[in-house]
């Protein structure tokens, strides 16, 4: 999936090298920590969003990690990668067994319909003991 945006849209600025380097390896641990993990939300501390989804997926069971996009040294440079690759800048930004689903609406919205309990299970989130968090 791909937005607006294309990976040469930093082609021409002052820096250029940099700037795409970093865009490149921010690019490319979003999606190793992805293809890597059967639930991952890209998240920030502050956001009320955030919280719900964290809060479903532990009250469901499920295991999942989470990426602090405001604390991690990388996170305005993964976020920017995920706008791109994903088609959605905000958070959460939740990935389920390598698959985008969306943000808080969207997630919850799979909740409502009966269908994110079968997704974790699908992805091997629940059922484990073990928590990423």
């Amino acid at each position: 999936m791909g937005g607006i945006f294309s990976s040469s849209r930093r082609r021409g600025d002052e820096g250029e090298d940099k700037g795409e380097d970093e865009f490149e390896t921010a690019l490319s641990k979003a999606k190793k920590l992805v293809s890597s993990t059967p639930v991952v939300i890209f998240s920030k501390t502050y956001c009320v969003y955030c919280q719900r989804v964290k809060k479903l997926l532990s009250q469901l069971g499920a295991s999942h990690k989470v990426i602090e996009l405001d604390v991690e040294r990388d996170g305005g440079e993964i976020q920017s990668a995920l706008a791109e690759w994903a088609g959605q800048r905000t958070v959460p930004n939740v990935f389920i067994g390598g698959n985008h689903i969306g943000g808080c609406d969207m997630v919850m919205a799979k909740h409502k319909e009966g269908k994110l309990l079968s997704l974790l299970t699908d992805a091997g989130a629940i059922g484990n003991k073990s928590s990423h968090m």
